[in-house]
């Protein structure tokens, strides 16, 4: 397989920190195809769902956008989906919509 120089270059001198973040916000974006696939939903309906346009959640499903914890847990309660999940299955997130909304109007 040709390879371009410049890119392994570049893929050669990324920090291990760097790829592991590259590679978790890609999960990131895989889960959320996932569920938006199970739920028959597209990404415009997503992007309704969310109150955001179109162009913010390409950028989220891309995998190169950095989601903050906040954005992802919004993103899981919309979905009543886990979109991350951790080794410690102890907690386990109820999805109540009320009260999300009464938060977020304080």
């Amino acid at each position: 397989m040709k390879t371009n120089k410049i890119m392994d270059d570049i893929r050669s001198s990324i920090s291990p920190e760097m790829k592991l973040q590259m590679e978790l916000s890609v999960a990131i974006a895989n889960r959320i195809y996932e569920i938006l696939e199970e739920k028959g939903m597209s990404q415009k309906d997503f992007a309704r769902l969310m109150g955001k346009t179109e162009t913010e959640v390409s950028r989220w499903l891309s995998g190169t956008h950095n989601l903050t914890m906040a954005t992802i847990c919004k993103i899981s309660a919309a979905l009543e989906e886990d979109v991350i999940k951790v080794a410690d299955n102890s907690y386990r997130p109820e999805y109540e919509y009320e009260s999300l909304m009464a938060a977020e109007a304080l």
